[in-house]
């Protein structure tokens, strides 16, 4: 009735800015997040145990650069062509695949190691096909003016998978872990690691089943027939201008942060083997290993994420997309030399884990800017282009950072190389493409205001 009051659950859908198709997106964010960050954060760590190299590990983060920089493009025109349920349907599958065959990869013995590059192969494709997907949703769903509320909204529950994925991960290692604080042998890190990646295939297979049959179709854009490469070299040289300097900058934070990002789980697992031992009031006695408290520290990168996010993506509103984009640049810079520097204490991993979660708080500004620009009808094209561009030239960052993190040997010179070598050129090169963007980036009217 006229003059009642707004409900509590009107309220909140206008504050997050939830359209049904919206709501159904975040569902299956929550169900492929949970699954691909209860594997993907400790898949090196995996990889080690089944007796990879430092610079295999980083070869492995190639490969999925790779693939990260393939898949949105042709991602973004499947969707754009047969429409977002069906396109997310069918990489929602081919990512349950992907889990299972990481899943069985230990039974294959001396082939085990390559299996898990073939995993990633399917592993990835829901999050990386369907990023065009993803994205033209929103937009088609979302004001243009709200566009970043409208991102926070799937962010924010995204990122809860983020929280409860490693946490949850956290508690099987602690099963199979231990009886006092100590690193896990290899043989229960593959074991833990086998149920944690049979969790994520039942979760993958219900956000397939869920977004299909929630899903209302009847809202989706469809763009153009596909051309070939001509269409290819047609979207980048219509690229919206708003896009190139942030394309610059965002390139060089990633293929800083795509150096290092790998090694994360092994500083603290195997660098710094931090784990933590603490009496509490209630449950007394607990004792972590290394491999259980990085997934704790990710929960608390996780729960700082999203804290902030919603209220940064309003703040976005009043003071413009830039600098909240920005203020995540920085923090993805940064860390790396924080954490490869940082004493093998406990509370001060936390305490670097919590800042890190706030590179997030600047994620639905930099989605907003990203999409904001396209013609209706083109979202999932034009985020699939930027993500082309961006992921193609990250491409050989994580080989790099392996390479530097174990050492390479060169004529003449000798083994150059060390944990902190790869860590520190990392933010050199973030603190670049930050202070690129700090000096030419630019807003948008549409988002803005």
């Amino acid at each position: 009735m006229a003059g009642e009051p707004t409900s509590v659950r009107a309220q909140l859908r206008e504050f997050f800015a939830l359209s049904r198709d919206v709501l159904v997106l975040s569902i299956a964010m929550f169900a492929f997040s949970l699954g691909f960050q209860m594997t993907s954060r400790y898949l090196s760590e995996y990889m080690v145990a089944l007796g990879a190299s430092a610079f295999v590990v980083g070869l492995y983060g190639t490969v999925s650069n790779v693939i990260s920089a393939v898949y949105p493009y042709p991602g973004g025109i499947i969707s754009d062509r047969i429409g977002s349920r069906y396109a997310l349907t069918l990489f929602g599958l081919l990512s349950a695949i992907g889990f299972g065959i990481w899943l069985v990869a230990p039974a294959a013995g001396a082939l085990a190691v390559p299996l898990l590059f073939v995993g990633v192969v399917f592993a990835q494709a829901w999050k990386s096909f369907g990023l065009g997907a993803t994205f033209a949703i929103v937009k088609q769903s979302v004001a243009p003016e709200r566009l970043a509320e409208g991102f926070a909204s799937t962010e924010t529950v995204r990122r809860t998978a983020f929280l409860v994925g490693p946490l949850l991960a956290a508690g099987i290692f602690v099963l199979f872990g231990p009886a006092a604080v100590g690193s896990m042998t290899d043989s229960a890190i593959v074991t833990a690691f086998g149920v944690i990646l049979a969790v994520a295939v039942v979760f993958a297979l219900l956000g397939t089943l869920a977004q299909h049959v929630l899903y209302d179709a009847t809202g989706d854009d469809y763009g153009k027939s596909f051309a070939g490469v001509s269409q290819i070299v047609e979207d980048l040289r219509t690229l919206p201008a708003e896009l190139r300097p942030l394309l610059v900058g965002d390139t060089l934070v990633r293929f800083a942060n795509g150096m290092v990002y790998v090694f994360f789980v092994i500083v603290v697992t195997r660098f710094l083997g931090v784990g933590l031992s603490m009496e509490l009031p209630i449950l007394g006695e607990i004792d972590l290993s290394p491999q259980a408290y990085f997934g704790v520290l990710l929960g608390i990168e996780m729960a700082v994420a999203l804290l902030t996010m919603v209220p940064v993506a309003k703040l976005a509103e009043r003071i413009g997309l830039k600098p909240v984009v920005a203020l995540g640049f920085v923090v993805y810079a940064v860390f790396p030399a924080l954490l490869i520097t940082a004493p093998a204490d406990a509370g001060v991993l936390a305490l670097l884990f919590a800042f890190s979660g706030l590179r997030f708080a600047g994620l639905p500004a930099h989605k907003a800017l990203i999409v904001g620009p396209a013609e209706q009808g083109t979202g999932g094209r034009v985020t699939g282009t930027y993500y082309l561009v961006r992921n193609v030239v990250v491409i050989p960052s994580a080989a790099l950072g392996g390479a530097l993190y174990g050492g390479v040997s060169l004529p003449g010179i000798g083994t150059i190389g060390s944990p902190p070598l790869a860590f520190g050129v990392a933010t050199v090169i973030g603190l670049i493409g930050t202070g690129y963007f700090l000096v030419f980036g630019k807003d948008f009217a549409a988002a803005s205001r």
